[in-house]
Protein backbone atom coordinates (compact mmCIF):
# COMPACT_ATOMS: atom_id res chain seq x y z
CA UNK A 1 0.00 0.00 0.00
CA UNK A 2 1.25 3.49 -0.82
CA UNK A 3 2.37 5.99 1.79
CA UNK A 4 0.71 7.46 3.86
CA UNK A 5 -2.39 5.25 3.66
CA UNK A 6 -0.63 2.11 4.93
CA UNK A 7 -2.73 0.26 7.50
CA UNK A 8 -0.82 -1.00 10.54
CA UNK A 9 -0.25 -4.74 10.51
CA UNK A 10 2.20 -4.76 13.44
CA UNK A 11 1.62 -4.01 17.12
CA UNK A 12 4.23 -2.97 19.69
CA UNK A 13 3.17 -3.22 23.36
CA UNK A 14 5.28 -1.75 26.17
CA UNK A 15 5.51 -3.20 29.67
CA UNK A 16 7.72 -0.68 31.51
CA UNK A 17 8.46 -2.64 34.69
CA UNK A 18 11.86 -4.14 35.62
CA UNK A 19 13.33 -5.82 38.66
CA UNK A 20 16.16 -3.26 38.54
CA UNK A 21 17.65 -0.62 36.25
CA UNK A 22 20.77 -1.72 34.33
CA UNK A 23 23.71 0.68 34.24
CA UNK A 24 23.49 1.30 30.48
CA UNK A 25 19.69 1.44 30.10
CA UNK A 26 17.86 4.60 29.03
CA UNK A 27 14.63 2.80 28.05
CA UNK A 28 11.34 3.93 29.53
CA UNK A 29 11.38 1.49 32.44
CA UNK A 30 10.70 1.59 36.17
CA UNK A 31 11.57 -0.70 39.09
CA UNK A 32 8.59 -3.00 39.67
CA UNK A 33 8.22 -2.73 43.45
CA UNK A 34 5.13 -0.74 44.40
CA UNK A 35 3.93 -0.20 40.82
CA UNK A 36 0.18 -0.37 40.00
CA UNK A 37 0.55 -3.23 37.52
CA UNK A 38 -3.13 -4.11 37.06
CA UNK A 39 -4.08 -0.44 36.76
CA UNK A 40 -1.46 -0.17 34.06
CA UNK A 41 -2.84 -3.17 32.17
CA UNK A 42 -6.32 -1.61 32.42
CA UNK A 43 -4.89 1.60 30.94
CA UNK A 44 -3.32 -0.34 28.08
CA UNK A 45 -6.73 -1.88 27.39
CA UNK A 46 -8.31 1.56 27.25
CA UNK A 47 -5.61 2.68 24.83
CA UNK A 48 -6.11 -0.39 22.65
CA UNK A 49 -9.88 0.23 22.53
CA UNK A 50 -9.42 3.89 21.52
CA UNK A 51 -6.66 3.06 19.07
CA UNK A 52 -8.52 0.46 17.02
CA UNK A 53 -11.56 2.74 16.96
CA UNK A 54 -9.49 5.65 15.65
CA UNK A 55 -7.39 3.60 13.19
CA UNK A 56 -8.97 0.23 12.39
CA UNK A 57 -6.27 -2.41 12.03
CA UNK A 58 -5.44 -4.51 9.04
CA UNK A 59 -4.80 -8.20 9.44
CA UNK A 60 -2.10 -8.32 12.12
CA UNK A 61 1.10 -10.04 11.08
CA UNK A 62 3.33 -9.35 14.10
CA UNK A 63 3.13 -8.49 17.80
CA UNK A 64 6.12 -7.49 19.90
CA UNK A 65 5.97 -7.06 23.68
CA UNK A 66 8.97 -5.10 24.94
CA UNK A 67 10.03 -3.19 28.01
CA UNK A 68 11.16 -2.99 30.61
CA UNK A 69 10.86 -6.67 31.31
CA UNK A 70 7.45 -8.02 30.28
CA UNK A 71 8.15 -11.31 32.04
CA UNK A 72 8.05 -9.66 35.48
CA UNK A 73 4.27 -10.03 35.16
CA UNK A 74 2.90 -12.89 37.25
CA UNK A 75 1.32 -15.81 35.37
CA UNK A 76 -2.13 -14.42 36.24
CA UNK A 77 -1.22 -10.92 35.05
CA UNK A 78 0.33 -12.38 31.92
CA UNK A 79 -2.84 -14.33 31.12
CA UNK A 80 -5.00 -11.25 31.61
CA UNK A 81 -2.72 -9.07 29.48
CA UNK A 82 -2.53 -11.47 26.55
CA UNK A 83 -6.30 -12.10 26.53
CA UNK A 84 -6.86 -8.36 26.16
CA UNK A 85 -4.36 -8.05 23.33
CA UNK A 86 -5.93 -10.82 21.31
CA UNK A 87 -9.44 -9.47 21.98
CA UNK A 88 -8.64 -6.09 20.43
CA UNK A 89 -6.63 -7.48 17.52
CA UNK A 90 -8.63 -10.59 16.56
CA UNK A 91 -7.89 -10.53 12.82
CA UNK A 92 -4.47 -12.18 12.58
CA UNK A 93 -2.56 -14.07 9.92
CA UNK A 94 -2.27 -17.81 10.45
CA UNK A 95 1.50 -17.48 10.80
CA UNK A 96 1.38 -14.39 13.04
CA UNK A 97 4.69 -13.77 14.83
CA UNK A 98 4.17 -12.95 18.52
CA UNK A 99 7.43 -12.02 20.27
CA UNK A 100 7.93 -11.31 23.94
CA UNK A 101 11.13 -10.01 25.50
CA UNK A 102 12.25 -11.83 28.63
CA UNK A 103 15.00 -11.52 31.17
CA UNK A 104 16.77 -14.72 32.21
CA UNK A 105 15.50 -15.99 35.53
CA UNK A 106 12.03 -14.43 35.17
CA UNK A 107 10.36 -17.30 33.29
CA UNK A 108 9.21 -20.29 35.31
CA UNK A 109 7.10 -23.10 33.79
CA UNK A 110 3.79 -21.53 34.90
CA UNK A 111 4.61 -18.19 33.29
CA UNK A 112 5.85 -19.80 30.10
CA UNK A 113 2.64 -21.83 29.95
CA UNK A 114 0.60 -18.62 30.27
CA UNK A 115 2.65 -17.05 27.48
CA UNK A 116 2.21 -20.06 25.21
CA UNK A 117 -1.51 -20.29 25.89
CA UNK A 118 -1.84 -16.55 25.27
CA UNK A 119 -0.40 -16.74 21.77
CA UNK A 120 3.28 -15.93 22.25
CA UNK A 121 5.37 -18.03 19.85
CA UNK A 122 8.75 -16.29 19.93
CA UNK A 123 10.82 -15.33 22.98
CA UNK A 124 13.82 -13.00 23.02
CA UNK A 125 16.07 -13.27 26.08
CA UNK A 126 18.31 -10.42 27.20
CA UNK A 127 21.42 -12.44 27.95
CA UNK A 128 23.98 -9.68 27.09
CA UNK A 129 26.96 -11.84 28.09
CA UNK A 130 27.88 -15.24 29.50
CA UNK A 131 30.66 -13.77 31.66
CA UNK A 132 29.38 -13.38 35.23
CA UNK A 133 31.84 -10.68 36.22
CA UNK A 134 30.89 -8.64 33.18
CA UNK A 135 27.17 -9.13 33.88
CA UNK A 136 27.67 -7.74 37.37
CA UNK A 137 29.70 -4.83 36.01
CA UNK A 138 26.88 -3.72 33.70
CA UNK A 139 24.18 -4.04 36.37
CA UNK A 140 22.49 -7.26 35.29
CA UNK A 141 21.09 -9.33 38.15
CA UNK A 142 21.14 -12.69 36.38
CA UNK A 143 24.09 -15.03 35.88
CA UNK A 144 25.06 -17.14 32.88
CA UNK A 145 23.42 -20.26 34.32
CA UNK A 146 20.10 -18.38 34.52
CA UNK A 147 20.19 -17.93 30.75
CA UNK A 148 20.78 -21.64 30.20
CA UNK A 149 17.96 -22.62 32.59
CA UNK A 150 15.58 -20.12 30.99
CA UNK A 151 16.31 -21.47 27.52
CA UNK A 152 15.80 -25.02 28.81
CA UNK A 153 12.47 -24.04 30.41
CA UNK A 154 11.30 -22.32 27.22
CA UNK A 155 12.12 -25.36 25.10
CA UNK A 156 10.32 -27.62 27.57
CA UNK A 157 7.27 -25.33 27.31
CA UNK A 158 7.20 -25.86 23.54
CA UNK A 159 8.92 -22.71 22.30
CA UNK A 160 11.22 -23.40 19.37
CA UNK A 161 11.69 -19.86 18.02
CA UNK A 162 14.11 -18.37 20.54
CA UNK A 163 16.55 -15.47 20.35
CA UNK A 164 19.11 -13.95 22.69
CA UNK A 165 20.68 -10.51 22.84
CA UNK A 166 24.42 -10.15 23.38
CA UNK A 167 26.41 -6.94 23.76
CA UNK A 168 29.94 -5.91 22.81
CA UNK A 169 32.07 -2.87 23.51
CA UNK A 170 31.30 -3.15 27.22
CA UNK A 171 33.59 -1.75 29.93
CA UNK A 172 36.32 -4.24 30.72
CA UNK A 173 35.27 -6.57 27.90
CA UNK A 174 38.00 -8.09 25.76
CA UNK A 175 37.95 -10.03 22.53
CA UNK A 176 38.65 -13.18 24.53
CA UNK A 177 35.68 -12.60 26.85
CA UNK A 178 33.45 -11.99 23.83
CA UNK A 179 34.72 -15.15 22.16
CA UNK A 180 33.79 -17.25 25.16
CA UNK A 181 30.29 -15.76 25.24
CA UNK A 182 29.86 -16.42 21.52
CA UNK A 183 31.00 -20.01 22.05
CA UNK A 184 28.36 -20.57 24.73
CA UNK A 185 25.67 -18.75 22.76
CA UNK A 186 26.28 -20.79 19.62
CA UNK A 187 26.28 -24.04 21.58
CA UNK A 188 22.58 -23.35 22.28
CA UNK A 189 21.83 -23.62 18.56
CA UNK A 190 19.07 -21.00 18.67
CA UNK A 191 17.22 -19.64 15.67
CA UNK A 192 18.23 -16.01 16.13
CA UNK A 193 20.88 -13.78 17.72
CA UNK A 194 20.85 -10.00 18.17
CA UNK A 195 24.23 -8.48 18.97
CA UNK A 196 24.52 -4.81 19.88
CA UNK A 197 27.38 -2.46 20.51
CA UNK A 198 27.17 -0.42 23.71
CA UNK A 199 25.98 3.16 23.31
CA UNK A 200 26.57 5.39 26.31
CA UNK A 201 23.26 7.22 26.67
CA UNK A 202 22.44 10.23 28.80
CA UNK A 203 20.56 9.71 32.06
CA UNK A 204 22.32 6.42 32.75
CA UNK A 205 24.91 5.44 35.35
CA UNK A 206 27.33 4.66 32.53
CA UNK A 207 26.99 8.19 31.18
CA UNK A 208 27.79 9.61 34.61
CA UNK A 209 30.89 7.40 34.85
CA UNK A 210 31.89 8.25 31.28
CA UNK A 211 31.74 11.98 31.99
CA UNK A 212 34.00 11.38 35.01
CA UNK A 213 36.40 9.34 32.88
CA UNK A 214 35.66 6.26 35.01
CA UNK A 215 34.24 3.98 32.32
CA UNK A 216 37.00 1.72 30.89
CA UNK A 217 35.61 1.16 27.40
CA UNK A 218 37.50 -0.86 24.77
CA UNK A 219 39.44 1.16 22.20
CA UNK A 220 37.62 1.89 18.95
CA UNK A 221 39.87 -0.56 17.07
CA UNK A 222 39.14 -3.33 19.58
CA UNK A 223 35.39 -2.71 19.36
CA UNK A 224 35.59 -2.94 15.57
CA UNK A 225 37.53 -6.20 15.94
CA UNK A 226 34.76 -7.52 18.20
CA UNK A 227 32.11 -6.75 15.59
CA UNK A 228 34.22 -8.40 12.89
CA UNK A 229 34.62 -11.49 15.07
CA UNK A 230 30.86 -11.63 15.68
CA UNK A 231 30.13 -11.56 11.94
CA UNK A 232 32.80 -14.17 11.26
CA UNK A 233 31.66 -16.60 13.98
CA UNK A 234 27.94 -16.37 13.25
CA UNK A 235 28.38 -16.64 9.51
CA UNK A 236 30.53 -19.74 9.94
CA UNK A 237 27.79 -21.25 12.12
CA UNK A 238 25.18 -20.82 9.38
CA UNK A 239 23.47 -17.62 10.51
CA UNK A 240 22.58 -14.98 7.93
CA UNK A 241 23.28 -11.37 8.87
CA UNK A 242 20.04 -9.90 7.60
CA UNK A 243 20.42 -6.59 9.46
CA UNK A 244 23.47 -4.86 10.90
CA UNK A 245 22.91 -6.25 14.41
CA UNK A 246 20.77 -9.31 13.71
CA UNK A 247 21.57 -12.86 12.60
CA UNK A 248 19.15 -15.71 11.93
CA UNK A 249 18.77 -19.17 10.54
CA UNK A 250 16.88 -19.01 7.20
CA UNK A 251 13.21 -18.26 7.77
CA UNK A 252 13.65 -17.07 11.37
CA UNK A 253 14.35 -13.38 10.80
CA UNK A 254 12.38 -11.08 13.12
CA UNK A 255 9.40 -10.13 10.96
CA UNK A 256 8.30 -7.48 13.42
CA UNK A 257 11.60 -5.64 13.25
CA UNK A 258 11.65 -6.04 9.48
CA UNK A 259 8.38 -4.07 9.40
CA UNK A 260 10.25 -1.16 11.04
CA UNK A 261 13.14 -1.43 8.59
CA UNK A 262 10.72 -1.48 5.66
CA UNK A 263 9.16 1.78 6.93
CA UNK A 264 5.76 0.13 7.49
CA UNK A 265 3.00 1.49 9.71
CA UNK A 266 2.62 0.04 13.23
CA UNK A 267 0.72 0.60 16.45
CA UNK A 268 2.55 1.60 19.63
CA UNK A 269 0.66 0.81 22.86
CA UNK A 270 1.83 1.58 26.39
CA UNK A 271 3.75 4.20 28.37
CA UNK A 272 6.41 5.86 26.22
CA UNK A 273 5.53 3.70 23.19
CA UNK A 274 6.03 5.06 19.68
CA UNK A 275 3.64 4.45 16.79
CA UNK A 276 3.48 5.33 13.09
CA UNK A 277 0.29 5.44 11.03
CA UNK A 278 -1.49 7.64 8.48
CA UNK A 279 1.51 9.88 7.99
CA UNK A 280 1.97 10.66 11.69
CA UNK A 281 4.38 9.49 14.37
CA UNK A 282 3.39 9.61 18.01
CA UNK A 283 5.02 9.08 21.37
CA UNK A 284 2.97 8.27 24.45
CA UNK A 285 3.27 9.80 27.90
CA UNK A 286 6.18 8.10 29.66
CA UNK A 287 5.36 8.04 33.37
CA UNK A 288 3.29 5.11 34.60
CA UNK A 289 0.75 7.06 36.67
CA UNK A 290 0.44 9.98 34.19
CA UNK A 291 -0.12 7.42 31.42
CA UNK A 292 -2.82 5.67 33.46
CA UNK A 293 -4.62 8.93 34.23
CA UNK A 294 -4.46 10.22 30.65
CA UNK A 295 -5.85 6.95 29.30
CA UNK A 296 -9.08 7.51 31.25
CA UNK A 297 -9.94 10.50 29.07
CA UNK A 298 -8.13 10.15 25.74
CA UNK A 299 -5.36 8.50 23.79
CA UNK A 300 -2.39 9.03 26.14
CA UNK A 301 -0.21 10.94 23.69
CA UNK A 302 2.76 13.02 24.76
CA UNK A 303 3.25 14.31 21.22
CA UNK A 304 2.06 13.64 17.69
CA UNK A 305 4.07 14.82 14.69
CA UNK A 306 3.10 14.81 11.02
CA UNK A 307 5.64 13.15 8.72
CA UNK A 308 6.13 14.92 5.40
CA UNK A 309 6.46 12.95 2.20
CA UNK A 310 10.15 13.89 2.01
CA UNK A 311 10.76 12.80 5.61
CA UNK A 312 9.07 9.46 4.91
CA UNK A 313 11.36 8.96 1.90
CA UNK A 314 14.40 9.75 4.04
CA UNK A 315 13.20 7.34 6.72
CA UNK A 316 12.77 4.65 4.06
CA UNK A 317 16.42 4.99 3.05
CA UNK A 318 17.81 5.28 6.57
CA UNK A 319 16.03 2.29 8.10
CA UNK A 320 16.08 0.24 4.89
CA UNK A 321 19.84 0.40 4.63
CA UNK A 322 20.10 -1.33 7.99
CA UNK A 323 19.00 -4.50 6.19
CA UNK A 324 21.86 -6.34 4.52
CA UNK A 325 19.57 -6.91 1.52
CA UNK A 326 19.57 -3.15 1.05
CA UNK A 327 16.94 -0.88 -0.49
CA UNK A 328 15.23 -1.44 -3.83
CA UNK A 329 13.64 0.90 -6.32
CA UNK A 330 10.55 -1.30 -6.74
CA UNK A 331 9.76 -1.01 -3.02
CA UNK A 332 10.43 2.74 -3.04
CA UNK A 333 8.11 3.20 -6.03
CA UNK A 334 5.41 1.09 -4.36
CA UNK A 335 5.36 3.45 -1.37
CA UNK A 336 6.01 6.80 -3.06
CA UNK A 337 5.27 6.43 -6.77
CA UNK A 338 8.65 7.69 -7.93
CA UNK A 339 12.22 6.47 -8.32
CA UNK A 340 14.73 6.55 -5.49
CA UNK A 341 17.46 7.01 -8.09
CA UNK A 342 15.93 10.34 -9.08
CA UNK A 343 15.08 11.37 -5.54
CA UNK A 344 18.45 10.52 -3.98
CA UNK A 345 20.75 10.37 -7.00
CA UNK A 346 23.38 12.73 -5.59
CA UNK A 347 23.61 10.92 -2.25
CA UNK A 348 23.78 7.51 -3.91
CA UNK A 349 26.56 8.64 -6.25
CA UNK A 350 28.57 10.09 -3.35
CA UNK A 351 28.32 6.99 -1.15
CA UNK A 352 29.11 4.72 -4.08
CA UNK A 353 32.23 6.75 -4.89
CA UNK A 354 33.31 6.45 -1.24
CA UNK A 355 32.90 2.69 -1.39
CA UNK A 356 30.20 2.71 1.29
CA UNK A 357 27.48 1.07 -0.81
CA UNK A 358 27.31 -1.62 -3.46
CA UNK A 359 24.73 -1.83 -6.26
CA UNK A 360 22.48 -4.91 -6.37
CA UNK A 361 19.81 -5.32 -9.03
CA UNK A 362 17.42 -2.37 -8.83
CA UNK A 363 18.93 -1.12 -5.58
CA UNK A 364 21.99 -1.02 -3.36
CA UNK A 365 23.22 -2.15 0.04
CA UNK A 366 25.95 -1.30 2.50
CA UNK A 367 29.37 -2.52 1.40
CA UNK A 368 31.65 -4.45 3.74
CA UNK A 369 33.22 -1.09 4.60
CA UNK A 370 29.83 0.60 4.99
CA UNK A 371 28.59 -1.94 7.54
CA UNK A 372 31.15 -0.59 10.02
CA UNK A 373 30.24 3.05 9.23
CA UNK A 374 26.51 2.71 8.77
CA UNK A 375 25.55 5.84 10.72
CA UNK A 376 27.67 7.97 8.40
CA UNK A 377 25.89 6.51 5.38
CA UNK A 378 22.42 6.94 6.90
CA UNK A 379 23.13 10.59 7.69
CA UNK A 380 23.66 11.34 3.99
CA UNK A 381 20.00 10.64 3.29
CA UNK A 382 18.60 12.81 6.08
CA UNK A 383 17.74 16.47 5.67
CA UNK A 384 19.29 16.78 2.21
Amino acid sequence: MAWPEMTPESVYLHIPFCTNKCHYCDFNSYVLKGQPVMDYLDAMEREMERTVRAIPPGRIRTFFVGGGTPTVLTPEQMESFLKRVLAYFPDRTEDVEFTMEANPGTVDPDKLAAMKEGGVNRVSFGAQSFDNALLERIGRIHEADDVLRSIENACAAGFDNLSIDLMFGLPGQTLEILDRSLETALSLDLKHYSIYGLKVEENTLFHTLYMRDKLPLPAEEEEAAMFARIMERLSAAGYGQYEISNFAKPGFESRHNCAYWENRAYYGIGAGAHGYARGERHMNIKGVNPYIEASRERLPRLETNPVTRREAMEDFMMVGLRKLSGVHDADFRAQFGESMWETFGAQIAKEEALGMITRIGDGFKLSDKGIFLGNEVFAEFIGG
